[in-house]
């Protein structure tokens, strides 16, 4: 996995957001609710039974409660964890607390679903949109942090100050622009109302929109090497995680 795949839009989904660019507001249960509570009432496997209930989803977004929910960043990315929030809301209680704060926070799945059964499970479309959320959310982030960490790196070795620039030259080296004029930018071309502060889905969208700049910018053995520093920087992530969270660390 040392290349990211080619970003592709996602089926069923791609038709419904050309067909209403309109916020869905939930007011009846969706069949994938429907489909989660029956299989959890029948036995099945929580895991199973949230990714079925996952590629039954047709709604890219929706507000509940006053929320919310954006599951389809650009018409391309898909936040599974967001939805799984969503559906494991719905069912409070059904799922082991400790299971359930595994998933939310660390995406803690694999321990019981292997990747075969979670394309598998997942369905091709939801799948594609996932693996666009991973390389270009979950991964772009990590290779952001890789590269400030670079940067400040160079900066402590050469006796430089710590300053609030950091951020800004990491971003020149991934993407040939500071962070403040590219996300100028971005609001512009997504239509972002600039006079309000960007929600949590807003900057994901930012952060993906990002990664479809560099791929863009930068000739495909630069892309790979970039791809594998972040699978590298992530995986050390997940480490020192896991660390914190294994019985012999409490």
């Amino acid at each position: 996995m040392s290349q990211a795949p080619d970003i592709q839009e996602t089926g069923d989904w791609a038709q419904i957001i050309e067909s209403s660019g309109e916020t869905a507001i939930a007011q009846t249960v969706p069949e994938a609710l429907i489909h989660f509570r029956t299989a959890l009432a029948a036995g099945a496997p929580w895991q199973r039974a949230l990714l079925e209930a996952m590629a039954r989803w047709t709604m890219p977004e929706e507000v509940l409660d006053g929320r919310k929910y954006r599951y389809l960043l650009m018409g391309e990315a898909f936040d599974w964890l967001l939805l799984a929030e969503r559906l494991c809301d719905d069912v409070d209680g059904a799922i082991p607390i400790e299971e359930k704060e595994r998933l939310l926070f660390n995406g803690g799945i694999s321990e019981t679903v292997d990747e075969d059964q979670f394309k598998d499970y997942l369905g091709p479309s939801k799948y594609r949109a996932y693996m666009n959320y991973r390389y270009g959310v979950v991964l772009e982030e990590a290779l952001q942090l890789a590269a400030e960490e670079e940067v400040r790196k160079q900066h402590v070795s050469r006796s430089y100050p710590e300053t609030d620039e950091l951020t800004e030259e990491s971003y020149i080296r991934l993407y040939q622009k500071p962070r403040s004029e590219l996300l100028k930018t971005f609001q512009k071309e997504t239509r972002k109302d600039r006079r309000r502060n960007l929600s949590l889905s807003d900057l994901k969208e930012f952060t993906y929109w990002l990664h479809k700049r560099r791929i863009n910018l930068w000739v495909p053995a630069r892309v790979a090497s970039d791809t594998r520093k972040a699978i590298k920087r992530l995986e050390l992530l997940e480490r020192s995680k896991k660390g914190r969270q294994s019985p012999e660390s409490r």
